[in-house]
């Protein structure tokens, strides 16, 4: 079965088993579980339920596998002729998740 959920601002199509990232929940630990109730779509084909804007009663289920920090991004401001020079990293905090379980 697959879902479209709305987690964090983002949309993402998700079925049973799925791993994916997405921020970091505040003050999450390694196997805590989380429940999406924020459900767009539940279902494939003619048996899909489209929500108004969420369906109701459906949830998913996801487990916390992770907690980790991403890929280092390099900021870096120039201006030229001027000796004006920035240089700034950044590693956003992020959580894995696997889909445990999608009801309706």
């Amino acid at each position: 079965m697959k879902a479209i959920i709305r987690i964090q601002g983002k949309q993402l199509t998700v079925s049973e088993g799925n791993i994916f990232s997405v921020n970091r929940y505040a003050g999450s630990q390694t196997g805590d579980p989380v429940e999406v109730k924020e459900v767009l779509l539940v279902g494939e084909g003619p048996e899909a339920k489209l929500g108004d804007p969420y369906v109701a009663g459906a949830c998913v289920r996801l487990n916390i596998l992770e907690n980790k920090r991403g890929k280092k991004v390099i900021v870096f401001k120039k201006k030229r002729r001027k000796g004006y020079e920035r240089k700034r990293g950044h590693r956003q905090e992020l959580s894995v998740v696997r889909v445990e379980s999608i009801r309706m």
